[in-house]
């Protein structure tokens, strides 16, 4: 990798910059929008408003302006970047995945802050949440949309509070799978994105009312449900709720017929036998093969009106984790198609983690609504510029990852260098991560080694197995 080829980084940088320029009409608006997203891919600890400011010399105020009272539109702004991520990355057999995160805070006037579960922490915190939408191909990863969890005792039912949050009237509560249904709603059809499935943890996943939306939308859905999900593996019959001629009395619902089985949790469809466990190889990670054992079934859910939906069980090899997934892909639809989709949601934890430790996700400190959004379409956009680097790179160089294109950007942004001594930076900066990335491949191998004598131990061949990875 050359120095000149690095380089592009950083003019890259400003030309995505300037896709936006026409949703932001004025000059001054403009400047302040390359100033935020430079400081969001810089090197500063924290990425919030005054150190970005400070960063780039000039006046704190001027950017929380920006953020606050400045008349550009965010909206349009996520919109034009669902367009560059379809113009460039789009793919048929792409994935969206929906989840939450949360962004502990302290005090009780940021705008839908409360202590309620939060995932960045693992623990009841105080915190505001967001629910998200990745965009996910078998090379590219990127967040798309988001939008606030308003709380409803704590905020909705205070309008007086919303209104000091600045928080408009027709931002109300929401169930958070209501809010994910939004968020497919803006982006499939409002701005043409483009998705063959949707996967969802089992917050999501366990709601029928989610699992309609999404089908509706043209969606095939691959999502994990709670354990105590009840229904049927055979199609249970009813009687109808018209008048009984036995008894000449009208029946108010649809009642099951005699000698019907009662539905059934999940985790108790088998007490003992039922179909046969099949051994997949779903994934690599760093510390080596991922092997989980499946069994699947036509399953007819209690909560969806009795339609049938393919039911895989898996069971880890290893921990012996279970978990539940649910489809509604047609009934010829592979199962390693299946849990590829299953378990593709390390995409957006994977964003998550790039978006909060490189760009500052969580970095805001602002308190009302507006600035608070801006805030976050801003940093959706700032990882988009990182996650296309990186795609980029990896086309020479497959170990290029987001933290990495940040530090070669960080590496060219001081304008006070000389162009010899930024070379002389990036020159450095490539022989340090090439040793990284020598040292992680040589501990990647050690952790397979060792995985692969645990299956091994096992009776698993590996190389035996059906793979559910790189199937598009």
């Amino acid at each position: 990798m050359t120095t000149q080829e690095l380089e592009k980084i950083r003019q890259n940088l400003d030309l995505f910059v300037a896709e936006f320029a026409d949703c932001i009409k004025t000059a001054p608006s403009r400047r302040h929008l390359r100033t935020y997203v430079r400081g969001q891919v810089s090197d500063l600890d924290r990425k919030s408003i005054e150190p970005i400011a400070t960063a780039a010399g000039v006046p704190p105020r001027t950017l929380q302006e920006f953020m606050e009272i400045h008349l550009w539109d965010e909206k349009q702004v996520a919109s034009r970047l669902r367009e560059l991520v379809m113009r460039d990355h789009a793919d048929e057999n792409a994935i969206a995945v929906i989840d939450e995160t949360g962004y502990p805070k302290k005090g009780d006037k940021t705008a839908g802050v409360q202590r309620q579960h939060c995932g960045a922490s693992g623990k009841q915190d105080n915190c505001v949440i967001s629910v998200n939408l990745t965009y996910a191909t078998e090379s590219f990863h990127t967040l798309i949309d988001g939008d606030l969890y308003l709380p409803e005792e704590t905020w909705h039912e205070d309008r007086r509070r919303c209104r000091l949050a600045g928080i408009p009237d027709e931002v109300v509560y929401r169930p958070k799978w209501k809010i994910a249904l939004e968020l497919l709603e803006r982006s499939l059809v409002a701005d043409s994105v483009r998705c063959k499935y949707l996967t969802a943890d089992e917050l999501y996943g366990g709601c029928s009312g989610f699992r309609a939306g999404v089908a509706e939308r043209g969606l095939q859905y691959v999502v994990e449900i709670p354990k105590n999900t009840h229904g049927w593996t055979k199609k249970p019959r009813f009687i109808s709720p018209n008048a009984d001629p036995r008894k000449g009395k009208l029946r108010l619902k649809p009642s099951l017929t005699p000698g019907s089985k009662a539905a059934r949790r999940v985790d108790k469809l088998w007490l003992r036998g039922g179909p046969k466990w099949e051994m997949f190889h779903v994934k690599n990670t760093e510390k080596g093969a991922v092997v989980w054992e499946v069994r699947a079934t036509r399953f007819y859910a209690n909560a969806d009106g009795f339609s049938g939906a393919e039911l895989l069980v898996a069971r880890n090899v290893l921990s012996g984790e279970v978990k539940y997934f649910l489809s509604n892909a047609p009934r010829e639809t592979r199962i390693e198609e299946l849990l590829y989709v299953a378990f593709s949601r390390w995409r957006i934890e994977r964003c998550y983690e790039d978006a909060k430790g490189e760009v500052g996700l969580d970095h805001f400190e602002v308190r009302k609504h507006l600035p608070l959004m801006r805030h976050l379409v801003l940093s959706m956009l700032s990882l988009l510029f990182l996650m296309r680097e990186t795609v980029r790179l990896r086309e020479s160089e497959s170990w290029w990852s987001a933290r990495q294109v940040r530090r070669v950007v960080e590496a060219q942004l001081d304008p006070t260098i000389c162009r010899c001594e930024r070379n002389r930076r990036l020159e450095k900066l490539v022989r340090i991560l090439v040793y990284t990335h020598q040292s992680r491949c040589r501990a990647s191998r050690s952790h397979a080694r060792r995985r692969s004598r645990e299956y091994e131990s096992l009776g698993i061949d590996i190389s035996r197995l059906r793979k559910c990875f790189q199937l598009f």
